[in-house]
């Protein structure tokens, strides 16, 4: 891989990092009192990026829509480990602390790695360093107070990054030849088809007439954003690697929690700072990588068809 290419994942994945530290701003403004149920935010949002990037490519890039069949159900099968991960998220946020439940998610990246090596490809010396200087940092970053914790909350919030880290290699095999839209788009499809029918399951709450949807626009235009980024990410640095960058979404949220919110950082999380930006920094140090087609490990039966490479280019 070129190191144009390289740099390209990477800022791809640091903005995408950059969307979702802001999303928890809209969507606790979206929850607020009176306002949407976080099963109808989760359905709202995904729903209409969803359309939102259907339409934008039917109108402009109709051959993004096009994807070999073991790629769409790879798709799929990623969208609905996210859809299901990301109703464990909120169901366990509403049962912990919240600085609690974005520590137990930031553990992700050991998921991550654990899902690689049973597909067959270990992480480097490198990355396992920085995995454990970025959960040490968010440790520290999301050290506060914390009174009795709900076993169940923790459980939820350690599914929720399980089933996050599995769709991100899953989806790694599919843009190998596809696409960073197309493998976003049916993603996301498959995300809204798990997370819709889940609240008029188990939540079927209106929202009032004077509900804000300022905020539920916001969080819908971060997710098609940082969906977009991430895949983009992933597709040029690998899901380990975007992963890793992805912690900067914790970085992010303290971040302007400091500058919007006045809310003072402690010792411990300045620390937390600094190790936090050391192992995002330390990605330059990674060796490129090659995106070689595995035929065994977990995930070997994502293998893409033979044909033409520049099909997407028409």
């Amino acid at each position: 891989m070129s190191i144009k290419r390289r740099n390209q994942g990477i800022r791809a994945a640091l903005l995408s990092a950059l969307f979702l530290g802001l999303a928890p701003v809209f969507g606790k403004a979206a929850m607020g009192p009176g306002n949407f149920s976080p099963f109808a935010v989760v359905a709202l949002r995904t729903g209409m990026a969803a359309l939102l990037l259907v339409l934008i490519i039917g109108i402009f890039k109709r051959s993004f829509l096009y994807i070999y069949p073991a790629g769409l159900l790879g798709c799929l099968l990623a969208g609905a480990l996210n859809g299901a991960g990301s109703l464990f998220y909120y169901v366990g946020l509403s049962k912990l602390n919240a600085s609690i439940a974005q520590m137990l998610y930031a553990l992700y990246p050991f998921f991550v790695a654990f899902w690689l090596q049973l597909d067959g490809q270990p992480p480097s010396k490198l990355t396992l360093f920085r995995i454990v200087i970025a959960a040490f940092s968010a440790f520290l970053l999301t050290k506060v107070g914390t009174g009795n914790i709900d076993l169940t909350g923790v459980a939820f919030m350690l599914i929720a990054a399980l089933l996050y880290a599995l769709h991100l290699p899953v989806n790694q095999r599919v843009l190998f030849d596809v696409p960073a839209p197309t493998v976003t788009v049916y993603t996301l499809l498959a995300m809204s088809a798990i997370v819709a029918p889940a609240y008029l399951i188990f939540d079927r709450t209106l929202p009032p007439p004077n509900a804000p949807w300022l905020p539920v626009l916001g969080l819908t235009t971060v997710t098609f954003f940082s969906r977009l980024m991430l895949f983009l990410g992933v597709k040029n640095i690998g899901g380990m690697q975007t992963a890793l960058l992805g912690l900067g979404e914790l970085l992010v949220a303290i971040v302007f929690s400091y500058l919007l919110l006045g809310e003072t950082l402690t010792r411990h999380q300045w620390i937390g700072a600094a190790g936090l930006g050391i192992s995002l920094l330390l990605v330059w140090f990674e060796k490129p990588t090659t995106h070689p087609l595995h035929t065994k490990g977990l995930l070997s039966w994502l293998q893409p068809p033979d044909f033409p490479a520049d099909f997407y280019k028409h």
